[in-house]
């Protein structure tokens, strides 16, 4: 009753009073982020959802448009100053993905939606992350962000598709708020700390085990 009907029902009340409530947060960070890090203000891009159907996932811009003496992006770490920083380590960055909510792509609880190149490199367990929608916050992230490697926070999130219930979801609260303000630098400067490219990091598995 509550992973079909309850959960989404929750997700789109919460998420609307939400988009009214934190307005003027919005329209404050709208500014500062075209103030600070320049235009667009908003960063978005193609992710796999429930059932791995593609939606665009919507950010608040974290990083500049810095390049080198070749015109290509400098790294991440070089491109994120120190307000994308603060953006990151506080979530704020995280409020538009409200619409990708009301909108039923997401919800408040689930696995992060990660990219589209990672599909084929996922074992048929860890597909099951894809058979609900992804989240604002899940289990991985509320368990160390990306600072846990990767098979490990594929395994949360199985884990939480399995034992997805109410409790649950008060539990992911619980340890998100925790592990938001036990923050460190490294989870804000790197998103993928821990081990690096997933696609990378299987292909090579794969490559090794023949």
């Amino acid at each position: 009753m509550y992973r079909n009907y309850i959960k989404r029902a929750l997700d789109f009340i919460l998420a609307l009073l939400g988009l009214v409530i934190l307005s003027p947060v919005y329209l404050i960070l709208i500014l500062l982020v075209r103030i600070k890090l320049g235009s667009p203000v908003f960063f978005g891009q193609e992710r796999p959802g429930y059932q791995e159907k593609i939606f665009r996932l919507h950010k608040f811009r974290t990083m500049t448009d810095a390049r080198d003496e070749n015109g290509k992006l400098l790294p991440d770490r070089e491109r994120l100053t120190k307000f994308g920083r603060l953006l990151r380590r506080t979530s704020l960055d995280e409020l538009p993905e409200l619409v990708n909510i009301l909108k039923g792509e997401m919800s408040f609880i689930g696995p992060r939606p990660l990219l589209p190149e990672y599909l084929p490199y996922y074992t048929q367990e860890e597909r099951l992350r894809h058979t609900v929608r992804p989240g604002l916050t899940g289990l991985a992230q509320a368990s160390g962000r990306n600072l846990v490697n990767w098979d490990r926070r594929l395994a949360y999130d199985v884990e939480y598709v399995k034992g997805l219930s109410f409790a649950m979801d008060c539990r992911v609260i619980v340890k998100t708020v925790q592990t938001v303000f036990g923050h460190s630098e490294t989870v804000a400067d790197d998103t993928n700390a821990a081990e690096g490219n997933f696609a990378e990091i299987r292909r090579k598995r794969m490559e090794e085990q023949g």
